[in-house]
């Protein structure tokens, strides 16, 4: 088969096993972005909490019922589900009615009251991924909706790792073999969650490829053939588009990486500069690019009137908000940061499956020198979201994903010398040539 049915064939493969799973993905935080779709498709206050209610309250009731047909004790009981569904409703619209009865701030912006007002202005300015979710629940529903959302922007994420190794010319084999290990690694488990960390996955490694073309120059369609002479102008734009729309996204996500990928610039061309080498246009407008996303960044964080990081880190002290505000929230923090890091590194030594693989990630980065050193940057931005928020109860290690796409783009640059070692033939009439035949 031609390499892009292959990649088809491992896309349409990941979406059917995710049926797997329809509901009961989602987190505390997938009930704002949902509802914050359904109010931008245009649905009242009241509509919008019910129909985000009953997504996942469903998904709720269909994972205790999951769990209750392998209890050793209850397996044999009556499923669970309608009493949890029926518990989990009148709960959560209880909390609502009062806070959508008080109105006023109770009821300002477009997602339904599920936290207090401090925190859900965290999630107001993040409206990309509700913006991405908007046709999908307007035509299929909440339920499938979201999860065909999540299966597109996963199955995607995937693709783009092929992209970018084939790129950075990688052989088909090694780059579907990226691919695979963006599906099966936590990459593609957290991409299917209800959250903004598939879109940001996606939008880092659209940036990554962007990179990738502009070192290289030379674009590569599906197939791997070279389209000549536009690649430092398609990779710009890319990198430039994909900085942009992690904006929306996620706003600390295009600093970081805006911040990583200027710095990685830096490096490359002192690097070079050592060597008798000029930076090159590649590098500079990489520099470029990264340069006007901080400041981009920081400037209309500014004039939107965005959340500060001192209210992130009031967010983070007082366990959202639920306890009065820190008097010296950065001392703190600080101290967290350091027992965070402490612990962390603790639970990886025992489980060393991520270190092991940041490594091996590491060492193939080093085949392709200047384009390893912007990769480093892009999943390092995993490592400055997690620091940012140093809660060691984060389910699933979230916050940190995106340091994964370094072993998922690097393994495959690591095996490249085995598939393109020769395999030495026995001469003709020689003893094993003869052994063989026999």
């Amino acid at each position: 088969m031609r390499p892009r049915t292959w990649v088809l064939v491992l896309a349409a493969v990941f979406a059917v096993l995710q049926l797997a799973d329809v509901t009961g993905r989602d987190t505390p935080d997938s009930k704002n972005y949902v509802s914050y779709a359904l109010a931008l498709a245009g649905a009242g206050k009241r509509e919008a909490a019910a129909e985000t209610v009953d997504w996942a309250c469903a998904g709720e009731a269909s994972a205790a019922e999951r769990a209750q047909r392998v209890d050793v004790l209850r397996f044999h009981a009556p499923s669970p589900a309608g009493r949890v569904f029926a518990d989990c409703w009148a709960g959560e619209l209880g909390r609502l009615d009062g806070r959508l009865q008080a109105g006023g701030a109770q009821t300002d912006g477009h997602i339904v009251p599920f936290v207090a007002p401090r925190l859900r202005r965290i999630f107001e300015v993040r409206p990309g991924y509700p913006v991405f979710l908007v046709p999908f629940v307007t035509v299929f529903g909440v339920t499938w909706g979201v999860w065909l959302a999540s299966v597109l922007v996963a199955v995607a994420g995937g693709v783009l790792v092929f992209l970018v190794l084939r790129t950075v010319s990688v052989p088909v084999p090694l780059a579907l073999t990226g691919q695979v290990l963006y599906y099966v690694l936590p990459v593609g488990t957290t991409a299917m969650r209800p959250m903004t960390e598939g879109l940001m996955l996606a939008l880092t490694l659209t940036a990554v490829w962007g990179c990738a073309l502009a070192l290289t120059g030379r674009p590569l369609a599906l197939t791997g053939r070279a389209r000549a002479g536009t690649g430092l102008l398609a990779g710009t734009g890319l990198l430039a588009g994909a900085l942009l729309a992690l904006f929306a996204v996620k706003h600390s996500q295009a600093l970081f990486l805006g911040a990583c990928l200027a710095g990685a610039a830096a490096v490359v061309a002192l690097w070079r500069r050592r060597h008798g080498r000029g930076p090159g246009r590649a590098v500079t407008a990489i520099a470029v690019a990264g340069c006007g996303a901080v400041a981009g960044t920081l400037l209309l964080a500014r004039l939107l009137r965005y959340p500060s990081e001192a209210e992130s880190v009031q967010d983070l002290l007082t366990g959202h908000y639920t306890r009065p505000d820190r008097a010296h929230p950065w001392r703190e923090f600080l101290h967290l940061e350091f027992d965070f890091w402490v612990e962390w590194l603790r639970r990886q030594l025992t489980e060393p499956l991520f270190p092991a693989a940041l490594a091996a990630g590491a060492w193939g980065a080093r085949r392709r020198p200047a384009f390893g050193v912007f990769l480093l940057a892009a999943a390092g931005t995993g490592i400055l979201t997690q620091a940012g928020h140093p809660d060691i109860t984060i389910f699933g290690d979230r916050l940190i994903v995106l340091a994964w796409l370094l072993p998922v783009v690097g393994v495959p640059l690591l095996l490249e010398p085995l598939l393109r070692r020769p395999v030495p033939v026995p001469a003709q009439g020689s003893p094993e040539a003869v052994g063989v035949t026999r």
